[in-house]
């Protein structure tokens, strides 16, 4: 235990996400050390965070417009809708430059225990999106990308519940298998059974 301010930012550090005790205090310490000119840089960055970022009115994502750049994009499919947990994860699909379409982003995954329910996520905003023609366009297909994990697979199974009444509406999941470079002795029973059932022809 340090004293005083040292004391109060290691914590403030520690309840980061990803930040152990050890990292937080080595964050900690490189702060102290570090030029004013520097640490004013980073406080105008978290300021501008919390006052420049706003939420897209279309999709959810984080951008500095009403707008985020990839729903102004006029050349992105209006008619494929692909549902993520969270901004960043906008970020790692966008990343395989295979998708062309619109992201829906929820805020977030379904988790009774934490009090994370239907009301708390944006899947009222993800039907009124379905229901109507955004830019004059039809929504045909939802791509859910939820995590595989047990609070993606609960809210992928309440959405396709919600989704499976749209006429006309295709309603898919992200594959799950195998990792490239990986060995199928080290793969879990539900990584290889979904890979299973996911195969596709060559």
């Amino acid at each position: 235990m340090y004293e005083g301010p040292v004391q109060d930012l290691i914590d403030e550090l520690g309840r980061l996400p990803g930040v152990g005790p050890k990292s937080a205090q080595r964050i900690a310490f490189h702060l102290l050390a570090t030029e004013p000119a520097d640490i004013e840089r980073l406080q105008q960055a978290l300021q501008k965070v919390k006052e420049g970022v706003v939420f897209c009115d279309v999709c959810g994502n984080v951008s500095a417009e009403t707008r985020c750049r990839i729903c102004r994009d006029p050349k992105r499919d209006l008619s494929l809708v692909c549902v993520v947990e969270e901004p960043k994860d906008v970020q790692a699909i966008e990343r395989t430059r295979e998708f062309k379409g619109r992201y829906h982003v929820l805020g977030g995954a379904l988790d009774p225990l934490s009090g994370v329910g239907p009301d708390q996520l944006r899947i009222r905003q993800l039907l009124n999106r379905i229901g109507t023609a955004v830019d004059g366009v039809d929504i045909s297909e939802v791509i859910i990308a939820t995590d595989p994990n047990t609070e993606g697979e609960a809210t992928a199974t309440y959405l396709v519940r919600m989704l499976r009444d749209f006429p006309g509406l295709s309603v898919t999941r992200l594959a799950s298998g195998l990792p490239m470079g990986g060995d199928l002795e080290f793969a879990d029973e539900l990584t290889l059974g979904r890979a299973l059932s996911g195969r596709r022809s060559m």
